[in-house]
């Protein structure tokens, strides 16, 4: 079922402390804030923007790490500091005249809920919440921050019959 649900997919919204990263924010002396991305789920993300699925981050902390990972990777659609993620995505959904049924969640906690339910395609990560595992369509295997990003953008793209294509030059 998750695989037909996968087929229909155009944008892949991801939320950032527990799914980018492992969920740990660390804080220097001086303030400064650091977070750890998985460098295989960003190679995963370069892939999917050259097979032509669109991605956005919706955040619900406002980081000035999270803003340069985004633009590193090729994400346009950056939301911080967002406290109703709901909102955001009917936003996105009418900028991009998108339908549910073309959006893919990734979350792991209980603010991301409200969109998990509404999208074609929810996912979570492996270490998250139980409660939000209970209502995802795709539990990775991967833990937030450690190639579960990687992990359903594999998915999503071998059920379009793409990965293969994006990938063809290293082997």
């Amino acid at each position: 079922m998750s695989e037909e649900r996968a087929k229909k997919i155009k944008l892949l919204i991801l939320d950032v402390d527990g799914v980018m990263t492992d969920g740990r924010i660390i804080y220097g002396d001086d303030g400064t804030e650091y977070k750890c991305f998985d460098v295989r789920d960003g190679h995963a993300m370069k892939l999917a923007g050259r097979a032509g699925l669109k991605m956005a981050i919706i955040s619900g902390r406002g980081s000035k790490v999270t803003e340069r990972r985004g633009k590193e990777l090729g994400i346009e659609l950056i939301y911080q500091n967002v406290h109703n993620k709901i909102e955001v995505y009917e936003k996105i959904l009418k900028e991009n005249n998108l339908k549910d049924e073309e959006v893919a969640y990734v979350g792991d906690d209980l603010i991301d809920l409200p969109v998990m339910r509404r999208v074609g395609l929810s996912a979570s990560v492996e270490d998250a919440l139980p409660e939000v595992k209970e209502e995802a369509l795709l539990v990775t295997k991967n833990r937030g921050g450690r190639g579960a990003v990687r992990e359903i953008i594999e998915y999503i793209l071998t059920s379009q019959n793409l990965w293969e294509g994006v990938t063809k030059r290293y082997y």
